[in-house]
């Protein structure tokens, strides 16, 4: 948990990330498997009324997800 709320972890994550979206390494469908779900709930969030988490929560719960998983499958961490 306090892991999470550290500064320096979400700066190491959301840095991770933007090298994992600018790398040509990374396949395509992978990048959009957080770049669409993500967009789709900044965009549309009135479409899932059963979601009653805020966007920014959204966002960093998919990226923590995403930069351990793509870190992990393509030696990135």
């Amino acid at each position: 948990m306090r892991k999470l709320l550290s500064l320096r972890h979400w700066r190491h994550t959301f840095a991770l990330i933007f090298r994992l979206l600018k790398s040509r390494d990374v396949s395509i469908w992978d990048k959009l498997l957080f770049v669409v779900p993500v967009f789709l709930y900044w965009v549309l969030p009135d479409v899932m009324p059963m979601l009653p988490i805020d966007d920014i929560a959204f966002t960093m719960i998919v990226a923590e997800w995403f930069a351990v998983r793509m870190g992990k499958k393509y030696n990135i961490l």
